[in-house]
């Protein structure tokens, strides 16, 4: 990725945490309604709605500090990370000092049978509970982008509108978003009379997040 994709993926970062804090999410619009939206797309919009909306206090705490850490950053441009992976270390080193059990996790994967290879990074926090029981969460300040597609339906954009910048939550809830977007990803490009990449496949986006990841802990 270029220097100037990199600062484009920050400054929408940066934008996320400024309109996070001046407004709630808007609530679905009346002017599209619901007589125009087919069934299956209808029952996956308020699907994913519920999805995005459950969460939990550890989630919730998580979340908090990111931007936090996010705005600290902005607001001092002598340690503004230029690249991707500085600022998701940099990141991931702040939440290290919050107490929490981050790392910074790279998946890697090979060329296999429906499923192209590729790499990921994002942050894993590892939180236990008072059972002695353990939750992972992933955290990844460039969700949203991840679901892009070339010409989408305006059914698909408007799942992908609901998806926010930064994410953060577990395993389970990830995947749920995964299937659901992939499946309507696939229905937008079928209506578009285009084929499905390689890197938008179901295999492909699990692997992304849910592989086998390698993590790195300390920095120096």
């Amino acid at each position: 990725m270029s220097s100037l994709e990199d600062e484009k993926l920050i400054q929408m970062v940066y934008d996320f945490i400024e309109s996070s804090e001046s407004s709630s999410s808007p609530a679905y619009s009346s002017s599209a309604s619901s007589d125009s939206l087919s069934f299956n797309h209808h029952t996956k919009y308020f699907t994913l709605q519920e999805i995005l909306r459950s969460g939990t206090e550890a989630e919730s705490g998580v979340l908090k500090s990111v931007l936090k850490h996010m705005r600290l950053n902005k607001r001092d441009a002598n340690k503004r990370s230029t690249t991707t992976t500085g600022l998701k270390k940099w990141l991931a080193k702040k939440l290290q000092i919050d107490g929490f059990n981050a790392s910074l996790c790279q998946t890697s994967w090979v060329t296999s049978s429906g499923c192209a290879g590729g790499d990921y990074e994002y942050i894993d926090i590892v939180i236990k509970d008072g059972n002695g029981g353990e939750t992972r969460l992933i955290v990844d300040i460039d969700f949203k982008s991840q679901f892009e597609l070339a010409r989408p339906t305006q059914s698909y954009k408007e799942l992908t509108d609901l998806l926010p910048t930064i994410y953060v939550g577990d395993e389970n809830k990830l995947n749920n978003i995964i299937t659901l977007l992939c499946a309507a990803a696939k229905q937008s490009l079928k209506d578009r009379g285009l084929h499905i990449p390689p890197w938008r496949t179901l295999t492909y986006m699990q692997c992304k997040w849910l592989g086998r990841a390698q993590k790195w802990k300390k920095w120096l």
